[in-house]
């Protein structure tokens, strides 16, 4: 089983959505889970109205790999909107925010980990309006131009503060609000992506948590980043996207 989280994939990350396209043809893994942010942005399903988009082939790539697998998806920050019409074209299952893994005999939570950045002040008053139903609904009246124009403004804004900041200014996820969330489903381990620090952490008291790495093989980084957290029943393991077929 391989989890995967914040690809970012967009018209400007070809190396990266083809990297994602190989993997997905090839892996050998019997469910490949993606933790969010699969999408840089998502405004709406009606972007799979081109069907020469990109967004619609990733799906169409996600099709095919669920012939032979599972596939699953839990929404992230940048790609809540991901509604039941993407979900039919790419065969996978949609999981809850806060997803209880049982496998291998372990008890395992999942989650984007946004919702647990709670020092994210501002992010957390956006992210409660932008998940009430009837904001949605507003929103995805909008035209589809409008809707990629304020979805842009929230990218730029987030990248400015990048660059002002640096990443490491960015909140990290509560430790107690994990803790919490451990305990409330009774497991020893949380997997999470979001903020882009790939690391395991223990969290005191036999807890645990994986942060996945982010994916970018496309901003000339001189270390290109790409791969995947497998769960066996030998335990957690890291596997660089070019070792992960």
């Amino acid at each position: 089983m391989d989890i995967v989280s914040d690809l970012h994939l967009s018209p400007a990350t070809p190396r990266t959505a083809a990297a994602l396209a190989d993997y997905l043809q090839h892996t050998h893994a019997d469910a490949v889970i993606v933790l969010g942010d699969l999408f840089e942005v998502w405004v709406g399903d009606d972007v799979l109205d081109d069907a020469d988009s990109v967004e619609a082939g990733v799906l169409r790539q996600f099709a095919d790999c669920a012939i032979h697998r599972t596939v699953a998806m839990l929404v992230g920050n940048r790609d809540f909107l991901l509604g039941q019409r993407a979900a039919a074209l790419a065969g996978w299952q949609v999981l809850d925010e806060v997803c209880l893994l049982e496998a291998f005999g372990r008890r395992t939570v999942l989650v984007h980990g946004d919702a647990q950045c709670l020092a994210d002040v501002d992010y957390q008053r956006f992210r409660q309006q932008a998940r009430d139903p009837a904001w949605q609904q507003q929103f995805l009246a909008q035209p589809l131009e409008r809707r990629r124009d304020f979805a842009r403004g929230l990218r730029d804004s987030s990248e400015h503060r990048k660059r002002t900041l640096g990443m490491a200014a960015y909140p990290d996820l509560d430790r107690d609000a994990m803790r919490d969330l451990l305990h409330q489903h009774g497991a020893t381990t949380l997997i999470h992506g979001h903020t882009h620090r790939p690391g395991d952490e223990a969290l005191g008291d036999g807890l645990l948590r994986h942060v996945l790495t982010d994916w970018d093989l496309d901003h000339g980084s001189a270390a290109p980043r790409a791969e995947v957290l497998r769960l066996t029943a030998g335990g957690v393991q890291r596997v660089p996207l070019s070792q992960a077929c």
